[in-house]
């Protein structure tokens, strides 16, 4: 296995991750403490449950990019997700800084080297050779 492979496959782990947190947060679970800054510990208001929903998509989505990008899984979005994949570095950048600077303690010593790892699987993903996976020719193109 390759490393851009690993990569996708970590990413992915921790992804799904960060989506079930999501997930438990916009059920209510009491872990304000540990996200968006600490700003709301305990349960989330409504607003932000349906935020903490919204983020949950959006990282389904990159995992599904990277997914792709790496070979591992839906070939369909094989050309797509060469660019694609770069806004899911931005995103692991941007959720890397915000975590780095974040109020809440708890949120950096936890979501920080999430957001480390999730950042160089993406660069790993994003400059993979093909996302075709080993066994497959490549075509002309690529």
């Amino acid at each position: 296995m390759g490393i851009s492979r690993f990569a996708g496959i970590l990413y992915a782990v921790v992804s799904a991750g960060v989506v079930a947190f999501q997930i438990a947060m916009a059920l209510g679970a009491p872990w304000g403490a540990y996200a968006m800054g600490g700003v709301f510990p305990g349960r989330f208001p409504m607003a932000m449950r349906i935020a903490a929903l919204v983020q949950a998509s959006i990282i389904l989505l990159w995992i599904l990019v990277v997914l792709s990008r790496t070979g591992l899984a839906f070939p369909g979005l094989s050309r797509p997700s060469r660019k694609l994949v770069w806004l899911a570095v931005a995103f692991a950048t941007i959720g890397l800084l915000l975590n780095l600077v974040t109020p809440s303690a708890g949120e950096r010593i936890i979501w920080a080297p999430v957001a480390f790892v999730l950042l160089i699987c993406s660069v790993l993903a994003a400059t993979s050779p093909s996302g075709k996976p080993d066994n497959l020719p490549k075509t002309e193109n690529e």
